[in-house]
């Protein structure tokens, strides 16, 4: 192999290594969350979800905004998706914040935020400008709000197919459900992140700070939870599939301090997901996830020892995967059962319709 494309091939590995230590969940994971959400839609959920070409549009969707961060060196994209991934919520009290109180509105956050990082400076660490070409290291993370935005999409392409549906206006009810099938795949990635405990903390390659439980430090963990342990345990939708129960509308009751209240629903969600990162870090500590063990000698040689993932290791994660499905069905079908007909849409279409009514021919003088 020329000495060129050995130094190709070895970038690409190591960017490709990189790119893929930041995700929670991969393609397969995702695939089994939007696939459980599927199977938890009551009976009376739209039909055409279910159609095979629109159940497997769904489950491919839940890997596009990762395909997002694929192209090296596409900044904007990378900037505005990358922070949409994951919640790291022990800087919230860091920043001196409350995520009970935290704004549902996104800027209205970034700016409480940037004011509380800046008058709590001693809490967070020097940032390496050459380790944040996206600009990203100053926040952390919009999960929740990516969350809420996109049930507020999704609720308002169910409502302007409601409009189409009454007029009866077929293409535009197909593309209308098209629409459709791409939000709730979409959205299903973002949702599907938030249950995995490493995505709602600081702690999220390798335990950071004080550790006086000696936790490992290994950036690998990501990666390895996110794929390596569903693969080497065959975690596959039809294992988790018999314990998915019917999905239930979230409550969106008016609230006293004025915050959303599918926001207030996705933070207690991803706030149910942090207090799960110490017994996760428990469980590797004990070798039960299936990771190999690596130690070195005194003569300095590196010992691999292979361990099996247990039990409760798979229990874990299954349980994390379903939990990412009833979350994400309970979202797609409290968006269906709140969406109104778009009454702008409808009155459109009605004038639509009168104008292409033929004009009465005038009487004969």
């Amino acid at each position: 192999m020329k000495m060129s494309h050995l130094i190709r091939v070895m970038c690409l590995a190591g960017f490709l290594a990189c790119s893929t230590s930041v995700r929670a969940w991969d393609y397969e994971g995702h695939r089994i969350v939007n696939e459980l959400a599927l199977a938890s839609l009551p009976k009376d959920f739209p039909a055409f979800v279910h159609e095979p070409a629109a159940a497997e549009r769904i489950a491919f969707l839940a890997g596009e905004p990762d395909r997002w961060r694929n192209v090296p060196g596409d900044l904007p994209i990378s900037h505005v998706n990358g922070m949409d991934h994951y919640l790291d919520l022990e800087e919230l009290a860091e920043a001196g914040l409350d995520p009970a109180t935290v704004p549902s509105y996104r800027y209205d956050f970034a700016v409480q935020f940037a004011l509380g990082r800046a008058a709590h400076a001693a809490n967070f660490s020097p940032i390496d400008p050459e380790k944040n070409t996206d600009h990203s290291r100053e926040w952390p993370g919009f999960a929740p709000w990516a969350i809420a935005e996109y049930y507020g999409k999704l609720k308002s392409a169910f409502s302007y197919l409601k409009a189409y549906q009454e007029a009866g206006h077929s293409d535009e009810i197909a593309n209308a459900q098209a629409n459709i099938l791409y939000v709730m795949g979409v959205m299903g990635h973002y949702v599907g992140d938030c249950s995995q405990p490493l995505h709602a903390t600081i702690h999220h390659h390798g335990w950071v700070g004080a550790n006086p439980n000696g936790y490992t430090t290994w950036v690998g963990i990501h990666a390895w939870i996110d794929g390596g342990l569903i693969g080497k345990a065959r975690i596959t939708p039809d294992v988790i599939l018999p314990r998915v129960i019917p999905a239930t509308l979230i409550p969106l009751t008016p609230r006293a301090d004025g915050r959303d209240p599918m926001f207030v629903a996705t933070m207690d969600y991803i706030l149910g997901t942090n207090k799960l990162v110490e017994p996760l870090y428990q469980l590797q500590k004990a070798g039960k996830l299936g990771d190999d063990k690596v130690t070195h000698s005194t003569e300095g040689k590196t010992i691999h020892e292979k361990r099996p993932v247990t039990d409760e290791g798979r229990a874990f994660i299954e349980t994390q995967l379903l939990r990412g499905g009833e979350m994400l069905g309970a979202i797609w079908y409290t968006a269906w059962r709140n969406a109104q007909p778009d009454t702008y849409l409808k009155a459109s279409l009605l004038k639509r319709q009168a104008a292409a009514l033929p004009t009465p021919a005038k009487a004969a003088p």
